[in-house]
């Protein structure tokens, strides 16, 4: 029997899709709703579950940015035939990209029994929604708000891409809420940390789902559930991509980050009543 029916895999699909992308945790949010329906969130399954379905979230960024992407990749494969094309931002940039993901990478294969472990407990989930809180507020007011995605540097992909590591560890501080908050950081404006944030989890996300998908077959979560939940995914994340750009541009992050705490005080307190 699969671990994870269809009609559960449709609503992990919905939350992984509105949430992958905000800054207010999809890990987190993924581990509340599986708690809520008695589903095990340390079950091996149910983990490479959550991972690969994270390939539908990632297939509507490469749907939504596919000219952005088109316009990188082509720049950065003129660049490796001609010497005098690798001045373009573009080439660089695909260069940079490839470069911040490593470090994520190495830490994740490094402390894969600790993220699969005690690290996944919902404990960490809602301390971390709330330390995250503090941080996203704090990088709004500090940012200045005055570079734009063309004024992007190596050290700032660097950095920001080295900051994924701060969700992969501790879920509920959020993918989204790490990168961005580092970006805002470092000066970038709203909309230039978003879309930074953005092309940072193309590889990594890609990544961690496929590295997922063996386990996730093997353990016990059926093919359908698991094609049902993507494909929710990616209609929703595509829907979710959209809207996020639009707020960013006129909004501050204060709405999510007042979410978050909400979120990260009632898990406490379904944690410490019993009901998860």
């Amino acid at each position: 029997m699969s671990a994870i029916s269809v009609g559960q895999a449709v609503v992990l699909g919905a939350v992984e899709g509105v949430t992958e992308f905000l800054p207010v945790s999809s890990t987190g949010h993924l581990k509340i709703t599986e708690g809520l329906m008695g589903i095990p969130v340390d079950d091996n399954a149910v983990v490479g579950f959550s991972a690969v379905i994270q390939v539908g979230a990632i297939a509507a960024v490469l749907v939504y940015f596919f000219k952005d992407i088109v316009r990188i990749v082509s720049a950065w494969f003129r660049g490796l035939r001609d010497p005098g094309e690798r001045y373009h931002h573009d080439y660089r940039f695909a260069w940079w990209v490839i470069c911040a993901t490593i470090p994520i990478v190495a830490v994740g294969l490094a402390a894969k029994p600790l993220i699969e472990g005690p690290l996944a407990s919902l404990w960490v989930v809602a301390g971390s929604l709330i330390v995250g809180s503090g941080v996203m507020w704090a990088a709004d007011q500090m940012g200045r708000h005055k570079r734009g995605e063309d004024d992007t540097a190596f050290k700032d992909t660097m950095l920001v891409g080295g900051s994924q590591i701060l969700a992969l560890l501790f879920p509920g501080f959020s993918r989204s809420g790490a990168t961005m908050s580092t970006a805002l950081i470092l000066d970038l404006d709203r909309v230039a940390a978003t879309r930074l944030s953005f092309f940072l989890g193309i590889p990594a996300l890609t990544g961690a789902g496929l590295y997922e998908l063996k386990d996730a077959l093997g353990t016990g979560t059926g093919a359908l559930p698991l094609a049902v939940g993507t494909a929710v995914s990616f209609l929703v994340a595509y829907a979710s991509i959209a809207w996020l750009l639009r707020f960013v541009a006129k909004h501050s992050f204060n709405a999510f980050v007042i979410y978050r705490i909400i979120i990260g005080l009632l898990l406490f307190g379904l944690l410490g009543a019993g009901v998860l």
